[in-house]
């Protein structure tokens, strides 16, 4: 037995591991279903091609999870990158975001966006987010960018999710910005993105699985929970083993967690289990014999005509990336519900675009990897709205802290993550034993942040 269990050896359940021992606690155990840790912040390396679960960008913005980096990593490991990244419309790239940047696109389309910006409707009642973007950006900027793009994304109705999920995600305008991004090619970038990190060598993964050697507790992989009893305080697995806790730290995806638990005469997740919405993402890479595929790092496609919302370029995040003189791209397309007769249909049609768009010859692709990922993005509905935080404080009454991009059902990023992990720490340790307490690093801001 173990006093704390933690499910999940992604960001979130390493950061949970790692912060136990950095306060002296190990009376601890972890648990991957997975051969080995990291989640979806997993790189595969095929035919000396580097390709990560979808694109993974390391945004670092708080003193401690910097401190972190340059620990376990160190700044010579890492490209800094001012972010390239464009929209495709109108057989037009603009520069991301959108809303900022017209330049180049058909007169009438920039002619309605600012005007449906200046008459854009001022009612409160945002219920959803396709009210949200015409009260904010109106009629224009809604038709061309955001109803078609976030309807890819989500592989959903947007007139059924919230607005909750947009904050430093979508960059606001203004009449000056709009115009100025009409009449010229404006260079300056926007957002939480416009400067990035990314490992030089060896994808994503490399960092998570430096974070992850810092752990001494041997992580238990291959163990995928069957079933969670409250009553008993049990975990037990597919491979016949079983484990008892106090506080179990759950990082698996909310509705599977849920569904794993044993209905009590009190307690009942039937109902949350099948409210909590998340889309399922196609992420197929093809590694190409040619240097000049493309100089941007992703591109944003917002019409129909493009079953994909994105495609980026990994040899821009590092030449290593790829063997010399060659190229990649990774492409994405969402759906929720939907049969493998329409998943094969549509991957087939996309690669069918990609390589018409970027005149790629079937000689020219050296590898192709195709990485179908289950849980991508949760969807923010009205149900999650009215009942998450109820559904999470229910569960933390019973010693499950359900915590993470997937635990807490939420949109986050890779340092969220790892905080997630410290912040679960600090509240459980307090109960389990209040002598304890994390020794946190000394924020140190690094020369090379911006």
């Amino acid at each position: 037995m173990a006093k704390i269990v933690i499910i999940g050896a992604g960001l979130t359940g390493l950061s949970a591991a790692y912060h136990l021992e950095l306060a002296g606690y190990t009376d601890f155990k972890i648990f991957e279903k997975e051969s080995s840790v990291g989640g979806l912040c997993r790189s595969v390396i095929q035919d000396g091609f580097t390709f990560d679960y979808t694109g993974h960008l390391l945004h670092i913005s708080n003193p401690y999870f910097q401190e972190l980096i340059q620990k376990f990593i160190g700044w010579d490991e890492l490209n800094l990158i001012q972010r390239r990244s464009y929209v495709y419309s109108h057989q037009t790239y603009t520069n991301y975001p959108f809303q900022t940047n017209l330049y180049g696109l058909p007169t009438d389309v920039i002619t309605e966006c600012i005007v449906g910006f200046i008459n854009r409707p001022r009612s409160k009642s945002n219920s959803n987010f396709y009210q949200w973007a015409l009260a904010n950006f109106g009629y224009g900027l809604t038709r061309h960018f955001f109803a078609p793009y976030q309807s890819k994304i989500f592989g959903y109705d947007i007139r059924k999710v919230t607005a909750d999920w947009t904050g430093r995600f979508v960059p606001t305008t203004s009449i000056e910005q709009m115009i100025a991004g009409a009449i010229s090619d404006q260079t300056d970038t926007v957002g939480y993105n416009a400067n990035f990190f990314y490992p030089k060598t060896g994808g994503i993964f490399s960092w998570v699985n430096k974070f992850a050697k810092q752990i001494k507790t041997p992580i238990n992989t291959n163990h995928c929970v069957q079933k969670i009893n409250l009553k008993q305080k049990t975990i037990s697995f597919t491979n016949g083993q079983s484990e008892k806790y106090e506080y179990l730290i759950n990082t698996m995806p909310l509705d599977l967690c849920l569904k794993l638990v044993a209905p009590t005469s009190n307690l009942d997740f039937t109902t949350a289990q099948n409210k909590l919405i998340c889309n399922s993402v196609i992420n197929f890479n093809l590694g190409i014999n040619r240097s000049d595929i493309s100089d941007k790092h992703w591109i944003y496609f917002p019409e129909k005509e493009f079953p994909f919302y994105r495609l980026g370029f990994y040899h821009n995040f590092s030449p290593l990336l790829t063997p010399p003189s060659c190229s990649s791209i990774y492409g994405e397309f969402a759906y929720v519900n939907k049969g493998r007769n329409w998943q094969h249909q549509t991957l087939q049609l996309a690669l069918q675009k990609t390589k018409a768009l970027f005149q790629i010859a079937p000689d020219q692709i050296l590898t192709e990897k195709i990485i179908p990922i289950s849980h991508a993005y949760v969807i923010y509905n009205f149900w999650r709205a009215q009942n998450l935080p109820k559904l999470l404080n229910r569960l933390t009454q019973n010693q499950i802290y359900s915590c993470g991009r997937y635990g807490a059902w939420k949109y986050s990023s890779m340092q969220e993550a790892v905080l997630d992990g410290q912040t679960v720490i600090s509240q459980i340790l307090k109960k389990v034993e209040p002598q304890c307490h994390l020794k946190p690093l000394c924020p140190t801001m690094p020369t090379v942040m911006s």
